[in-house]
This record gives structure tokens, sequence and C-alpha cells, in this order.
């Protein structure tokens, strides 16, 4: 896989039926930036709203996994995303006119054809991946459903099956590498079992569903009555069962197919995570339902090992810039220039430093007795620290003046004293565009995070 970020070279469409209300779908993938992620918009409505493709979203997972914002849905997404994590894609904007995908054939092989023909590019930025350092688990009581990540050099998947029915049995996939994904993976189909496509056709749930976008297992005796209703759904003048007990008019691709279309699943869900994964995951009796689940708690101990990821300095050493190379940069003077030091320095981040002394004149009133550094001073100093970031990117800094544009998640973990050193550390979240500066901030103090927010600044020519 490639260790720069990737997208597509140009946008591509391509529409088909969408599986749950039979109405025909167009959809079109388009470039994105570095650090964008995955997203879907809603062309079909007005202001044509984004949902990134992320656990947080997940409302529910009957017959897919559903994501939903602000009242806005998109259902069965986990094809579409298969096949970009499969492709090494990091960025992409999926834009489509209904709340699903195309069907198509039931897998993600149209999916990658289409992106194929886009072409795949890399960015000039690091790619994004979270590596798996110890076992993190989840486990559904009620349907033993489990999932495992551990540790491995790269990011590969197994999935156990067990239907509990003679027809299907027991089955195993496994994809050792992900670059694999299109020739072992990508064309397996979608599936279900007789009884279940019963109740979907009695409720009016499948309207697009037909033998050629899904594979359905036979798991009862064909009644008359169900026969009939079959040949109407499937617009078929007969329909059989063959001899492995699938409905006619389908061959299988492998005798796997089912496990190995579970693993594509996984791979969708697990895509929510909204980054990259080094590490194997180990599927039992996978479903929407602990996938997404697995995805969210994955994702909250990636925030959560971000968050406490102390930067790793030597005070001892000479910093990038002292106080007065800062001053050189920054119009705040004393008493309120609230950073000492730069650490480091890139076109993507910062790390800075203050050691927060009894002589601060802010602990004269805050407060008496019980002094405690303000929390809107602790912001105010990631801010300058960020106000070094956006600066350093134009010739004469002294000629400019940064102003706060917004604040959020704004987050105070730890009282910071006279004596802390802190940290700060000031990461993009895109690229700085017309002076605008939108990053994500922490604050650490003895090896703890202290604070956190999401800043958004301009620099604006003094007038």
């Amino acid at each position: 896989m490639s260790k720069k970020q990737q997208t597509i070279k140009r946008e591509v469409s391509l529409s088909g039926v969408g599986l749950h209300t039979g109405n025909t779908v167009s959809m079109t993938f388009k470039p994105a930036p570095i650090d964008h992620g995955f997203a879907f918009a809603r062309v079909d409505l007005e202001g044509e709203p984004v949902i990134a493709a992320r656990a947080e979203y997940v409302v529910n997972t009957q017959r897919g996994t559903n994501l939903e914002k602000n009242g806005v849905q998109i259902q069965t997404s986990e094809h579409v995303l298969a096949a970009a994590v499969g492709l090494g894609i990091d960025n992409l904007l999926i834009e489509i006119d209904a709340s699903e995908p195309p069907i198509m054939d039931g897998s993600s092989k149209f999916f990658i054809e289409a992106l194929e023909k886009a072409g795949v590019v890399e960015q000039e930025a690091d790619i994004k991946e979270y590596i798996v350092k110890d076992i993190i688990s989840y486990r559904d009581e009620v349907t033993g459903s489990e999932i495992i990540l551990m540790p491995s050099d790269k990011y590969e998947i197994t999935t156990m099956v067990d239907f509990g029915t003679k027809i299907l049995g027991t089955q195993n996939a496994t994809l050792q590498n992900i670059d694999d994904f299109k020739e072992e993976i990508a064309a397996a189909r979608t599936f279900s079992f007789l009884h279940e496509i019963e109740m979907l056709l009695e409720n009016d749930l499948i309207k697009g569903g037909d033998l050629n976008n899904a594979i359905v297992y036979v798991d009862k005796e064909l009644s008359d009555a169900t026969m009939n209703r079959l040949k109407k759904a499937f617009k078929k003048e007969d329909i059989a069962v063959q001899s492995n007990g699938i409905l006619d008019n389908l061959n299988l691709h492998w005798a796997n197919e089912a496990a190995r279309h579970k693993l594509l699943d996984v791979i969708g869900d697990l895509a929510l995570t909204g980054i990259r994964i080094r590490g194997k995951v180990i599927a039992n009796k996978p479903g929407h339902l602990v996938n997404t689940q697995f995805a969210k708690k994955l994702s909250k101990i990636i925030k959560m090992e971000k968050r406490n990821n102390v930067p790793q300095i030597d005070l001892n050493q000479p910093p990038l810039m002292d106080i007065h190379q800062i001053m050189d940069i920054l119009p705040h003077r004393p008493p309120f220039l609230l950073i000492d030091r730069i650490i480091e320095l890139s076109d993507k981040h910062v790390i800075g430093m203050k050691n927060v002394t009894m002589n601060e004149n802010f602990f004269v009133g805050h407060f008496p007795g019980a002094p405690v550094m303000p929390g809107v001073l602790q912001v105010e100093a990631m801010a300058q620290c960020g106000g070094v970031l956006v600066l350093s990117t134009v010739p004469d800094p002294e000629n400019y003046l940064t102003y706060f544009m917004k604040m959020d998640n704004v987050k105070f973990k730890q009282k910071v004293l006279p004596g802390d050193t802190l940290i700060f550390k000031c990461e993009l979240i895109s690229p700085i565009r017309r002076g605008i500066c939108h990053m994500q901030a922490y604050g650490y103090a003895n090896g703890k995070l202290v604070v956190e927010a999401e800043l958004m600044a301009q620099i604006a020519k003094k007038e």
C-alpha cells in the first residue's frame, strides 16, 4: 500500500438500482483533498448535505450499515467503502442522488472498476495509519459474534461464519494482504436465506432485488405460494433450486463466497474508523451490528491515544525558536505573550512550550491562595503556538495580526499550576487557505493531557 495519501485522478459516475427502493440511483466518485477521508453527498437534497463516513453516524444496521446526520441518511454504505479501502484510497467524495448506492451485483466489483477507471493518484501528505499495539476486542453476548484486532505488520482479515444451517454450514475466509482485495474479495456477492427473502418481500423492502444481485440460500421447503411470489418478485417464468441449495440462474464464484462477502463487509464497516489500520482482524460470526460497534470502540481508542500521545521532547536541547525569535513572528508582547519556545515546526504541525511560574500576573487574582492558570489563557497559549504555524507561511509575519474565528470542543482535563511546564501540539485539520488555519490543539503538563480544542484563526495584514 502507498505510504502517501491517495485519491482519484478524475471524477467517474455509474448508475444502477437501489436494492430497497427499486429506483435508479446515480453515483459519482470525486477526488477529495488531503485528510478529507470518505464522505457521501446527497445531491438530491437541498444544499447537497455531506455525511462523513464515520462510525459515530451509524444509526442502525438492518439490511446494511446505515448512516444518518441531521436527518439525512445513507443506507448500505459498506460495499462502496470496501472498494475504496481495497484500492488504497484515503480521500473520496461520493455524490449520490438517493439514500442508497446502487446494489449492482451485490458486491464491490463494479465500484472497483469505476474507481480504477478514474485512476488512483498520490497526494502530498503521509497516510494516517493506526498501528495496533495491543489486542482490542468486542463481543456481542446475545449473538456470540466477536471481533478481535491484534498487532501485525500489515492489514489482514479473517472471517469465520456459522449460520447454523445445513445448507450453508461453517465457512472461513482470509485476506492476508489488503492489496489482494480486488482479486480475492471484491466480487463476493451479498447473500440471504429464503426465509429472510420472504419477510422482505412481504414488507415490500427489496424492490430492487433480483437473482443477479443476491445469492439466495434455500433453507426451507419451497411451497407453491412461495414459488409464485418469487417468480413475480424476480420477474422469472420459472425458478428452481440448484443441487448446492441456491436458487437458480446464479453460480458461485467461490465455494466460500458467503464468508468472503462477510469479509468484504468487515472491511467496509471498519472504514468508518476514518483511518487505515495496520493489524490483524479476526471476526467470528461477523455482522453489521458487531462490525460497527467494534468500529465505534476502535474510534474512541484511537482518539484517546492521540489525545494522550504526549510529545517526547528534550528540553535541554536548544529550541527551534527562542522567545526573541517568537517575538519576530508574533505581534503579542508580555504580559500577553504566553509561549516561551518553539520546539518543532513543519507545514502541518507545531510544538511549543511555556514555563508557568508564580510570577505570572494572572495568579494575583486567579485565585489568591490557590493559584490556577485560567482555562481561557491555556487556549490562548495554544492559539499563539498555532499562530507561529500560520504566520510562518508568509514572508513578512511582522506585518500581520492573527484573529480567532472559532473554537470548538474545548475541554479542560487537569489544573495547570505554578511550576508546571506546558507542552503544546497543534496539527492542521485542513490545509491553510487564504490565511485561515484550522487546527486541532492539545496541551500537556506532567505527562498528562490538560487541555484540548479545535481552533480556527485567520491572519490579516495590519492596516
